[in-house]
């Protein structure tokens, strides 16, 4: 199967998911890595889960990552940002923090980097990272995805505006 491997899956959001998408799309301490500027409805967020997912209609596309055989959803994996003309979207991760430094993350981009360039034919993905997430840098270059940049000042914190890395990957172009 194309969106699975040993221990996880990528899924489509599901009613079930509910309570954990409430948690982790209300959890202040991760607004900062994302535009998020307000909390969200339970009510919100089942709109969001029962309406179109057509990546085409939406110009993005949240899968979950549940690990097998659990069936337990631990984080998400998004597309976003999608650019069908130049073929080409964002790419963002949230491991619920329970779950990280298990090799999740790594085996979910990779999922979705495969089905990105084969299944959806895109051409390339790029990420945004703060350049003090030592982790996610860590990530997305064992991915194969190469800095292109640096976005100075890009980023408002609580200690200030902070650079972000620009990374890429063009499909055909990584070592898988």
């Amino acid at each position: 199967m194309l969106l699975e491997c040993k221990n996880i899956k990528l899924r489509a959001p599901e009613p079930e998911d509910l309570d954990v998408l409430y948690k982790w799309e209300n959890d202040t301490a991760l607004w900062s890595l994302g535009c998020t500027l307000a909390p969200y409805s339970r009510y919100d967020l089942k709109q969001y889960i029962s309406s179109s997912k057509d990546l085409y209609e939406s110009r993005q596309l949240r899968l979950m990552i549940e690990v097998v055989p659990v069936m337990e959803a631990v984080g998400t994996i998004d597309l976003y940002d999608f650019d069908p003309y130049h073929r080409r979207a964002a790419v963002g991760i949230m491991i619920d923090r329970d779950h990280q430094k298990k090799g999740l993350a790594g085996n979910a981009l990779s999922l979705l980097c495969k089905y990105a360039f084969s299944f959806l034919k895109l051409h390339q993905l790029y990420a945004y990272i703060p350049v003090d997430n030592e982790p996610s840098r860590r990530l997305f270059f064992r991915c194969g995805f190469k800095k292109i940049g640096i976005l100075s000042g890009w980023q408002q914190t609580d200690e200030g505006y902070k650079d972000v890395l620009l990374v890429n990957l063009i499909s055909g172009l990584s070592d898988r």
